[in-house]
């Protein structure tokens, strides 16, 4: 068994620049076709549209939730869940608008209210719905061991109010209240490297890790396991690393790195200090997160237009079923 030293480590850190320079070299990247990429596009999107509908009412086929609510509502549960996945959708308005003819005709008889559509990012049985039918795409691509790859996104909120009660609360009476507050949602997903899709995710406007942890928290309450993960340098701490005792790990080391943080954390790294060529070629799969996010920004945009952090949530969610259908 080789004896690995942090100094070691530290050097290798050092020198990885160069590393990753002739690494590169030997592994080009692929361009991608973006005439072929736009025709498999409209493709999968009119996969997804017609069957939709099919999806949502086998999700909910054995659901069984009970609301005092319910009776209230003027749509049943399919039309509600159909209607916010529309609306998230079409929320950047642009080159999707030509192939949304069947998607439109799926809408038929629905006549409701703006109110009626914002109630949907926090209605329980929506987002219970969602969840199901999240889960119900998994299981149709047989996702159950997984090698992935994990990273953090942001998008922007614009929300307008009245800031003299919370400048109060925050005691900060020097500061000038404006109407419009700009803000910041960070959101995490793990993705499957096989299919390209999510199995779990988190938000939050508060921080990256409070992202990570929900995430994680969603992973441990649905039927997928870890085989391999891949993190940026985000995630180079054992507190991190050491969450996946089961799992390979692919993290690249800050400069000040300490070896005696547990057994998962030492493995990682001298996996990365022997096999540093064979361990960056795994590491770099991580860049399918990027990948995943550009795609889903250039098809949804940047903004979020929901105010309330549980409305944010819900509409991040149905962008992630929106990514999953399209590679099912």
């Amino acid at each position: 068994m080789a004896l690995i030293r942090a100094k070691q480590i530290r050097a290798k850190v050092k020198i990885l620049d160069d590393i990753i320079k002739e690494y590169k070299i030997i592994n080009p990247q692929k361009r991608r076709d973006y005439a072929k990429y736009e025709i498999d596009f409209k493709r999968r999107l009119k996969g997804a549209i017609r069957n939709l509908d099919k999806f949502i009412s086998e999700s909910i086929n054995n659901l069984d939730y009970f609301s005092k609510n319910e009776n209230k509502h003027s749509l049943p549960l399919p039309k509600r869940m159909r209607l916010i996945l529309v609306k998230e959708l079409n929320e950047k308005g642009n080159r999707k608008i030509a192939n949304l003819l069947d998607l439109f005709s799926m809408m038929d008889g629905i006549n409701v209210s703006y109110k009626t559509v914002e109630r949907l990012y926090s209605d329980d049985k929506v987002i219970l719905g969602l969840h199901n039918l999240f889960i119900l795409i998994l299981n149709k691509r047989g996702i159950k061991n997984i090698n992935a790859c994990g990273d953090a996104t942001g998008y922007s909120l614009i929300i307008s109010k009245h800031y003299s009660s919370y400048v109060q609360k925050l005691k900060d009476k020097a500061k000038e209240s404006k109407n419009t507050k700009k803000a910041f949602v960070y959101k995490f997903a793990l993705m499957d490297l096989e299919t390209k899709m999510y199995v779990c995710y988190g938000s939050s406007l508060k921080s990256e890790k409070e992202a990570f942890d929900k995430a994680m928290q969603m992973l441990s309450k649905i039927d997928v396991k870890i085989n391999s993960i891949r993190l940026d340098r985000y995630y180079s701490f054992p507190c991190y690393v050491n969450q996946f005792k089961n799992s390979k790990v692919f993290i690249i080391p800050r400069k000040n790195v300490e070896l005696s943080n547990g057994f998962k954390w030492h493995e990682t790294l001298k996996e990365f200090l022997l096999n540093t060529m064979e361990y960056l070629r795994e590491y770099f799969q991580r860049n399918n997160s990027e990948a995943g996010w550009a795609s889903d920004k250039k098809m949804f945009g940047w903004k979020i237009s929901q105010k309330r952090e549980d409305r944010i949530d819900t509409a991040l969610f149905c962008r992630d079923i929106w990514h999953n259908l399209l590679r099912l």
